[in-house]
């Protein structure tokens, strides 16, 4: 890579800034309006592209050279308005290029030319985003810093990456040194999550009777997490659904307890949605855009609308949300939905500096126990979860709703999270364990194939820290039991090859000192 351009403007025109060992330093303060450097770089034809996508959801596979991802491309205005598709991802903030061999995405990248691995890697997450931009027709690496109006002093980081050329595991132990992240503190965990079959249809019985299933397993579990649906509304998080729940979530939390699993609750911090008494009552807590009007953050439940978090009141409130579900004897919280914090950065702090402000709160809020965070910023999060989603939902058919396919780089997909899962596979371990989200062995309720059901289960089993379903264990016979104590087993494996080709996935790993393989769907 040769430095061919670097460009620093502000409102005032050029900005001066200095170059340190692929640092850069404004040297004047002002207004941020653009930052990029470019490189060049000789693309080969038979080179792997990958960039990581800007959140937990978004889809982040290795590519070919020449191809171009095309999410979003053909969606409505109206479409987008209605759903707000784009509030999920960058779209909301960032206008991409659809021209053949162009690619973007945040935080870390690499070229992989056989074994080596080219990799860029931001070390200023926490002060500004690094978008990354590959365009392999003119061969060139675009790097920008996600900081434009963001009022800088002089010796602000605007950006500071490193350039690293060697195998997958030097590259990325010498990234997350240099990063100085702290040790992941948790083991990998087994467990049960309501949403997948229930979704927001939940009760005292229905989880009740779930959890007297777990009893079947071989090996016993870890976890038992309450997902969506126990609130009253998305953002009333003191309010249980009466209907649902008569007496409250206690007796569960009890019951859960007793039976010696660690009882888990899923939250949305950073969100509310239109028809909750929150939304309501305090319009003074919403985040707004420039124009003044509340931000939607995307289309779940009745809309989604972004709290904000500079506001004392609305730290206050998440706090004691989560302290009330800790006291009552939660011990692991799945925090979902949290890049709705940054969708609007200030004059005087940019998205990455809201998002880390945000983190490093909820781990303080939540202390000792558990976090599993899910639709985040990744690098964000590094060091702050104890567990992070590295995909999108899972699908109970392959490849989800027909419908959103061409819109939509967030959504729910078996097939792309499967990807994300392999592809974001350096990451467990350096900076989080990595949640591949859920696998589904049950025959009903779902579309998946027998060999998907497989291919799914194994690949999380092999590339995640968290091996969750949301099966009803109890109906579990003989091959369910023993596949399932495989899974379990493969938690232990070394992983020693991944390939992919011809809608196939090998992957070769030792396992009881014993060296094995498994040839995967992956269409």
């Amino acid at each position: 890579m040769k430095l061919i351009e670097t460009v620093v403007k502000s409102e005032e025109g050029d900005l001066p800034f200095e170059w340190a060992e692929n640092r850069l330093l404004a040297k004047a303060a002002g207004r941020i309006t653009v930052c990029r450097a470019v490189y060049s770089f000789a693309f080969q034809r038979e080179d792997k592209l990958f960039i990581n996508g800007y959140q937990s959801w978004t889809y982040s596979p290795e590519r070919s050279v020449g191809e171009t991802d095309l999410s979003m491309r053909f969606c409505p205005d109206f479409f987008n308005k209605r759903y707000g598709f784009s509030s999920y991802g960058d779209g909301y903030f960032y206008q991409k290029s659809y021209r053949r061999g162009w690619l973007h995405g945040y935080s870390y990248a690499y070229i992989r030319r056989g074994e080596e691995y080219y990799f860029i890697g931001s070390v200023n997450e926490d002060k500004a985003y690094l978008r990354i931009i590959f365009d392999s027709v003119n061969q060139t690496i675009t790097l920008e810093s996600d900081c434009a109006g963001r009022r800088v002093e002089d010796g602000f980081v605007l950006m500071d990456y490193l350039l690293l050329r060697g195998s997958e595991e030097s590259v990325f132990d010498r990234w997350f040194d240099k990063m100085q992240i702290p040790p992941v503190r948790v083991g990998k965990r087994t467990g049960y999550t309501s949403w997948y079959r229930h979704y927001q249809n939940i009760s005292e019985d229905i989880l009740l009777n779930d959890l007297a299933g777990m009893s079947n397993l071989p090996i016993k579990s870890d976890i038992f997490q309450i997902d969506d649906g126990y609130e009253s509304k998305v953002g009333d998080w003191l309010f249980v659904d009466n209907e649902k729940f008569p007496n409250g979530l206690e007796p569960v939390v009890k019951a859960v307890k007793d039976a010696k699993y660690h009882p888990g609750l899923w939250l949305a911090p950073f969100v509310c949605e239109r028809e909750s008494e929150l939304f309501q009552k305090h319009p003074d807590w919403l985040l707004r855009d420039g124009k003044g009007d509340p931000v939607f953050a995307g289309g779940n439940w009745s809309g989604a609308y972004a709290l904000d978090f500079k506001k004392q009141e609305v730290r206050d409130y998440v706090e004691e949300c989560i302290s009330h579900y800790k006291r009552m004897g939660f011990s692991f919280f799945k925090l979902d939905f949290l890049y709705a914090v940054c969708m609007v950065p200030d004059e005087n702090r940019t998205r990455a500096e809201i998002m880390a402000d945000a983190m490093k709160f909820l781990r303080r809020v939540c202390g000792k126990a558990e976090i599993l965070g899910c639709g985040v910023p990744l690098a964000s999060a590094f060091g702050r979860v104890d567990y992070c989603r590295i995909g999108m939902d899972a699908s109970l058919n392959y490849d989800g709703d027909l419908m959103l396919r061409p819109f939509h780089n967030e959504r729910p997909s078996t097939k792309n999270t499967m990807r994300n899962s392999v592809y974001r596979r350096p990451l467990s371990g350096r900076g989080f364990l990595n949640d591949p989200d859920v696998f589904l062995l049950r025959k009903k309720n779902t579309k998946l194939t027998e060999e998907e059901k497989r291919s799914l289960a194994i690949v999380n089993a092999l590339f995640g820290g968290v091996l969750f379903s949301s099966d009803d264990f109890g109906e579990y016979g003989e091959a369910e039991k023993d596949f399932y104590a495989y899974l379990v087993s493969l938690q232990n494996a070394t992983l020693l090859s991944v390939k992919e080709e011809k809608k196939l996935l090998t992957v070769e790993f030792s396992l009881g000192g014993e060296k094995r393989r498994e040839r995967l769907y992956f269409a």
